[in-house]
């Protein structure tokens, strides 16, 4: 695993629970508005090893409850499945979070329960990814994954970052229909502090109360719409 970042602690990156974080390097995506443009780019200050963060975690174990897995994508790490094997067997919940282009993999780590909670980014409707996320991609596989945790038992939410030019009003109900009878759909506020592409450091998400109008346009769709800061 090619892991550029450790969080030791945090309140935020899994739902209900606190968790270590760790960020992945390398991604499938080129998205503008990408926050961890260090991770996409393969340049972050330096790579952490497995050794490392095994030995944070032994000395964490039983008294921090989970881990989350982030990026970057993941999914891109050939030996995902078995650094979540070991994570697990040391009493550990894993929160993963993809961007649902390699439903393979998520198939068998669904399968194996590896993963207790994943959050899976929706960056448009799937007419609009390619324009979205500023690389080629299959939108076959990103609606197997939907289909997959929408079918599973595993607990999820799917979630949009929220950018005022990429995404119109009309594009959420697209969205709505294509994860109809999800449980779970965040709306993220886009934070311009930090993107991959500098003209995205003047761009705007919508407003609260926007926002607050996207989502109950959602409810028709999902069963629970929230909007997260």
């Amino acid at each position: 695993m090619r892991i550029g970042g450790l969080q030791p602690f945090s309140l935020i990156d899994y739902p209900g629970s606190v968790s270590a974080t760790i960020f992945t390097v390398g991604c499938t995506f080129r998205c503008p508005y990408c926050h961890n443009p260090e991770l996409v780019l393969e340049t972050p200050d330096k790579i952490i090893s497995e050794d490392e963060i095994f030995s944070f975690l032994k000395k964490r174990a039983g008294a921090l409850p989970a881990l989350t897995i982030t990026g970057g994508e993941p999914t891109v790490q050939n030996d995902l499945p078995e650094f979540m094997r070991r994570v697990k067997a040391l009493g550990y919940k894993i929160k993963l979070d993809s961007n649902g282009t390699n439903p393979s993999m998520l198939k068998d780590i669904l399968a194996e329960k590896l993963a207790d909670f994943v959050a899976m980014d929706i960056k448009a409707p799937l007419s609009a990814y390619a324009r979205t996320v500023g690389a080629a991609v299959n939108e076959a596989d990103i609606a197997k994954s939907v289909a997959m945790l929408l079918s599973g038992e595993i607990p999820y939410e799917f979630r949009t970052t929220v950018v005022r030019s990429q995404l119109s009003p009309e594009d959420f109900l697209q969205i709505g229909k294509e994860i109809a009878g999800a449980k779970r759909y965040v709306l993220q506020q886009f934070n311009p502090a930090k993107t991959l592409h500098p003209s995205f450091r003047k761009k705007l998400s919508y407003s609260t109360e926007e926002l607050e109008a996207i989502a109950t346009t959602m409810h028709p769709y999902v069963e629970h719409c929230e909007i997260r800061a």
